[in-house]
This record gives C-alpha cells, sequence and structure tokens, in this order.
C-alpha cells in the first residue's frame, strides 16, 4: 500500500494494488474509488484532503495478527 500526497491539487491517494483500474465509483463528494476487472479496490482518492480527511498529521500503524479481527467483532 502506498499513500500519496499531492500539496499542490490538497488530494490524497491510496493505492492498494497495481493492477489496472477499469472502474471508478464516487464514493461522496470528493472521495473516489477504483476497481480492477475482478471488483477489488485498487486505490482511493480524496481530494480537498486537509478539509475531509483531516490529513494535517498522518500516520501508520500496523496491528498485531488477531487484533484486527478482534476490532471488527
Amino acid at each position: 500500500m502506498k499513500v500519496k500526497y499531492f500539496a499542490d491539487t490538497d488530494t490524497a491517494l491510496i493505492e492498494f494494488s497495481d493492477q489496472e483500474t477499469v472502474e471508478t465509483r464516487e464514493i461522496s463528494e470528493n472521495v473516489y474509488a477504483d476497481f480492477d476487472e475482478n471488483g477489488n479496490i485498487v486505490s482511493m482518492t480524496v481530494e480537498h484532503a486537509k478539509a475531509n480527511a483531516g490529513l494535517q498529521e498522518f500516520s501508520y500503524q500496523e496491528m498485531p495478527l488477531g487484533e484486527a479481527a478482534q476490532a471488527a467483532g
């Protein structure tokens, strides 16, 4: 996974895979998701990221195995 921030357009791009995008869906105003031919998410774009996603600060934390299932359950 890669997260890219483009300051000149205040756009965040989260890339989940390098598969080819065949469909883009508008999730909400300024948020778009790209999907591959099998319907798997390829990337997500957030326009006006600082205002829409609170992107003043970004952090990443990988959860140990099993913790994600506990948090979801």
